[in-house]
């Protein structure tokens, strides 16, 4: 089961890469784009400016 659980956060983590990465151009930042993409969980969590951005990235 915990193994489970391991393999639906690695999917959803990169998953948030791939979305966040493909919808870079439709959010307010103009560097740090894999940065920013590799941390998108903490950001999520902490920034609001960033939550905002990522879902614009992430409608499409």
């Amino acid at each position: 089961m915990t193994s489970l659980i391991l393999v639906v956060l690695v999917v959803v983590y990169i998953g948030g890469i791939y979305k966040f990465l493909n919808g870079f151009n439709r959010t307010n930042f103009t560097s740090g784009r894999l940065p920013l993409a590799l941390f998108w969980p903490v950001l999520l969590i902490v920034n609001k400016s960033y939550r905002q951005n990522f879902n614009k990235a992430l409608k499409g």
